[in-house]
């Protein structure tokens, strides 16, 4: 390897370079989304021993309500982290997010439930999750901003991680429920077990934090003269690329919610075996982190666009029958064949969304357009998403009728890739 890099000293220099900087980046992306869904994973037990209902379903309404009620918090953390962070820099902005993350993280593993303490349960829960909202409301735009502009040459492939981690944490989250499911009897799941992968996160923040603080800031970043109000000039001179880019966002949120959902809703819809379901998540995730890299890398020749136009329409054309084919056959074997495909489409439709939406906003207001076209697209239709999912069934008595959202994602998101491709002129 000493040769290697003796010979090599700007290709190894610059290899390294991009190892440490998707590490860094990215980990904070991997706690956030760990604990978003493992939070949903654990949506019936929670509802259960922190929002208790006579009616089993409005427990579970309250519950994905007050799960959407905290998604609001991250425009609020993205207005003022993302402005943060085209003032004082990308690194610094990580790290502030990830303390803030591991703290309303180990709120939520620690407090105690409604039957010990009564109504203080639910707030100390909806508290730690508003905490969390806040600070994932700039760890996105920050991490995307230092990733995108490490090497532009390659902004496909590096800013493609941040999907890559998504899927890595789905599948670790998922992978935890399954085996707790399998292992532990319901009344030890209910007691302690549903605490662990939240216990885990926390440890793990720490470990985040340090390897952080040894990440340099962005060349680009450090090169440029920041501009004194990022947000208010983005907000005032670029509301067409804020719009791009939050309609961009919403396929990616609503598929990627439908994936962590699914679990929940296929064990109280169709009565599929709960460790089945578990495993079929671990699927959609462990798909979307093999091809993202792939497909990242892919993009820095053909653009970012055309795979994300064909995983629009597929999904379009086939929301429907996937939903009709669990419904005929409620078996292991169609449920990870649905979450598979599920991970492709989202792998082409997600991976090269990081560099675009990149690409849509000027550097000195990067971090500011990314963190508030993100969340925006997030709150809104990631944030309400397994409420609208789980309120859909219930009202119309469908159970197809979860489709209709995600085929609506996929009509507004094509019309967002026509948009930044003739008003924006990216490919």
């Amino acid at each position: 390897m000493a040769d290697v890099a003796i010979a090599f000293p700007d290709k190894y220099e610059r290899a390294t370079s991009a190892r440490s900087t998707i590490i860094a980046a990215t980990l904070g992306n991997v706690f956030e989304c760990f604990d978003l869904y493992i939070y949903g994973i654990m949506a019936a037990t929670i509802a259960r021993l922190y929002f208790p209902s006579a009616n089993e379903t409005a427990s579970m309404l309250l519950f994905l309500g007050t799960f959407g009620i905290t998604f609001c918090m991250r425009p609020l953390g993205a207005i003022y982290l993302g402005n943060l962070g085209d003032k004082i820099g990308r690194k610094k902005v990580m790290s502030l997010s990830l303390i803030l993350m591991t703290i309303g993280m180990l709120i939520i593993a620690l407090v105690p439930t409604y039957a010990k303490i009564g109504l203080a349960a639910p707030v100390l829960i909806v508290a730690g999750r508003a905490l969390q909202g806040f600070s994932a409301g700039g760890e996105f735009g920050s991490a995307t901003a230092l990733l995108a502009e490490h090497n532009p040459d390659r902004r496909g492939f590096i800013a493609s991680w941040q999907t890559a981690t998504q899927g890595l944490a789905m599948m670790s989250a998922s992978a935890f429920g399954a085996f707790l499911t399998w292992s532990l009897s319901p009344e030890q799941f209910d007691i302690w077990g549903w605490r662990l992968p939240f216990i885990f996160g926390a440890l793990l923040g720490p470990v985040g934090v340090y390897i952080r603080r040894a990440t340099g800031e962005s060349a680009e970043f450090s090169a440029m003269s920041p501009v004194k109000q990022p947000m208010l000039e983005m907000i005032r001179l670029e509301k067409t690329r804020v719009l791009i880019a939050a309609c961009l966002i919403i396929l990616a949120t609503i598929t990627i919610w439908m994936s962590v959902f699914m679990p929940t809703y296929a064990v109280r819809q169709f009565k599929v075996d709960a460790t089945a379901a578990f495993i079929g998540t671990v699927v959609t995730g462990g798909v979307i982190f093999i091809l993202s890299p792939f497909i990242g890398m892919l993009s820095d020749f053909i653009g970012r666009t055309p795979t994300m136009i064909i995983s629009a329409a597929a999904t379009l054309v086939l929301a429907h029958p996937a939903f009709a084919a669990l419904q005929h056959s409620p078996t292991f074997a169609t449920l990870v064949t649905i979450q598979f495909v599920l991970g492709v489409f989202i792998a082409l439709y997600f991976a090269p969304l990081p560099a675009l939406m990149a690409e849509i906003f000027p550097a000195p207001m990067r971090t500011s357009g990314l963190s508030l076209s993100y969340n925006l697209g997030v709150t809104v239709f990631g944030g309400f998403a397994p409420f609208v999912l789980t309120g859909l069934g219930a009202a119309t008595g469908d159970p197809l009728s979860p489709s209709y959202y995600v085929i609506f994602g996929a009509v507004i998101s094509g019309l967002a890739i026509w948009g930044a491709r003739s008003r924006l002129a990216l490919r």
